[in-house]
């Protein structure tokens, strides 16, 4: 007769440091483990305390307090499946990720994460010890073995597994988004299948954290690496999968497969989704941004009224002289597609007030970049002004582009607490509002249809900080900037590699010149929605006082 076993993957939103919140999600998931008929619920890397919890596992009244909750939910969870969910662990002095067992009201089983990543957001090397390859643990009738997320991404903790006799691979995952990462966990894992000859269950988290997004997209492959089951994108979900043995090993039965959309789709669902938790998380309810007529902002806007609701989004024109009546009109046309609401505060008077104060220090000199960056920085103080009073979030809107070379004035348009569309390049900006005119999910709370005007869209972009005043004036085409940046950010290519691509080098070397002069402001930017694996921040770690360029 066959033996059957039944695993019901979590794939689910902790927060950092919401013990209590986190063991309720737990719970929870359990019940509807133990109400479907399963031997086993599965949580993911570090369930407990939320991913990634940084400097909060060195502090030992949070390890201790950690130690506490697993201890309830564990007597809480005795009477039905066995629970399997991530926390740190100190024994002995160090520290380990671990995931723990539990079982009839105790722990059964701890698994130690042995290979801890070092590379782009990770720094785990720094935060805790490496533990010794664990054998697998038994569950049922079944003998489960658990590589720990970066565990899986190598071949000895897989093998040393299906030696030691496990029947199945279970990995729990803090794995971050990034754009078509997807597609390389499901290579690294059909690896880990041919070479062991053993199903396997990848489970990853959903939700935001910061400047990182977790996409879920879990999946179970049986042996030979065909695809069993695969869990939708982004969503919080249940799975619950059966695994039988006929005598010639364990295998899944076929379940749903959810298809991950396009990039596009992803990338936007990112940026949602990375909002409202951080929101969610840090206890905003509602946001504010400048409204400008341009298509930053256009889309900054959409994001916002897609993450939280067009009611608790407020858009603020900030005029001056150079304000074109096409930049009232289309904030407007954005503010009601969005229907959202939209204040006007002229900046002219305190430009004036501001002016004159300085004009004694400033006689004799020629107006430049310094009067622009006023008008800048004075939208700046209004939109604080009305944070500070009305308690919403402020918003600030620079691409990636814009980041890179500095195309942004420090306390002024950079002022905020958030930055959804930190890591999308100019010309994808462009596109992705194109894609979001054409398209509409049910995690949109914002209206369906064409809610970025065409004419924002169209029109050459503009800081609209002196008469006729083009991005181009003072930058090379988008087209153009954006390729060389994605070269010399994202690739890490020579100036010469650059060169040799056909770009101009007295450009290439403007550009690079930029990149790192601006290296204090993006030191104090706000984070964003990380979507490739070099966005700034903890992936690109470079040192503001930098006077190496490159020579060739």
């Amino acid at each position: 007769m066959a033996e059957k076993f039944r695993l019901t993957m979590a794939q689910m939103n902790p927060t950092v440091g919401a013990l209590a919140s986190n063991a309720e999600k737990a719970r929870l998931a359990w019940m509807a483990g133990k109400a479907a008929g399963a031997d086993m619920v599965a949580l993911t890397e570090m369930f407990l305390t939320g991913y990634n919890p940084q400097d909060l596992v060195l502090k030992p009244a949070f390890l201790a307090d950690v130690a506490a909750h697993l201890e309830v939910l564990a007597a809480e969870c005795a009477d039905g499946p066995a629970l399997g969910i991530g926390a740190p662990l100190m024994r002995d002095g160090q520290l380990f990720n671990a995931y723990f067992i539990l079982q009839g009201g105790k722990i059964t089983a701890t698994v130690l994460k042995h290979h801890l990543p070092n590379e782009t957001v990770f720094d785990e090397v720094r935060l805790y010890d490496s533990g010794p390859i664990n054998g697998p643990y038994r569950v049922g009738p079944i003998r489960i073995g658990t590589p720990i997320c970066e565990d899986a991404w190598h071949v000895d903790v897989a093998e040393a597994l299906a030696e030691t006799g496990a029947d199945i691979l279970l990995v729990p995952n803090g794995s971050p988004y990034y754009r078509r990462k997807h597609d390389t966990r499901l290579n690294i894992m059909v690896a880990r299948v041919i070479e062991t000859g053993l199903p396997l269950v990848y489970l990853n988290m959903v939700g935001g954290q910061d400047d990182q997004v977790f996409d879920g997209s879990s999946f179970v492959l049986n042996p030979g690496g065909q695809l069993a089951a695969h869990m939708p994108v982004f969503d919080e979900a249940l799975a619950h999968v059966d695994f039988v043995n006929e005598g010639r090993g364990w295998r899944a039965l076929d379940g749903e497969k959810a298809t991950p959309p396009d990039a596009f789709e992803q990338d936007y669902r990112a940026m949602v989704q990375s909002l409202r938790d951080y929101m969610a998380k840090t206890g905003f309810k509602k946001v504010l941004l400048g409204l400008s007529g341009g298509i930053d902002s256009a889309l900054v806007a959409t994001i916002a009224a897609d993450a939280i609701g067009p009611q608790n989004v407020r858009g603020v024109m900030l005029p001056s002289e150079y304000t074109s009546q096409a930049s009232l009109t289309d904030a407007a046309g954005v503010a009601h597609a969005l229907g959202i609401q939209l204040d006007t505060v002229s900046i002219g008077g305190p430009r004036a007030a501001v002016t004159e104060a300085l004009a004694p220090l400033f006689k004799g000199t020629k107006p430049d970049l310094t009067e622009e960056n006023i008008q800048s920085r004075l939208r700046g103080v209004m939109l604080m002004a009305l944070s500070n009073k009305f308690g919403e979030m402020l918003l600030t809107t620079g691409n990636k582009s814009e980041v890179a070379v500095g195309y942004a004035t420090i306390y002024g348009d950079m002022a905020g607490g958030y930055n959804p569309i930190k890591d999308l390049y100019k010309m994808r900006v462009f596109e992705t509002c194109r894609w979001r005119n054409a398209n509409h999910r049910p995690w949109m709370l914002a209206p369906a249809g064409e809610v970025i005007p065409p004419a924002i869209i169209d029109k050459p972009p503009s800081a609209e900080l002196r008469p006729d005043q083009r991005d181009d004036d003072s930058l090379p085409p988008y087209e153009v900037l954006d390729r060389i940046l994605e070269m010399l950010v994202d690739e890490d290519a020579s100036v010469c590699d650059v060169v040799a691509e056909g770009f101009d080098r007295e450009t290439v070397k403007k550009i690079e010149h930029l990149i790192y002069i601006s290296e204090y402001k993006r030191f104090q930017s706000a984070p964003g929605a990380r979507l490739t694996q070099r966005a700034f921040w903890l992936d690109r770690r470079y040192p503001i006082a930098n006077r190496w360029r490159d020579p060739s």
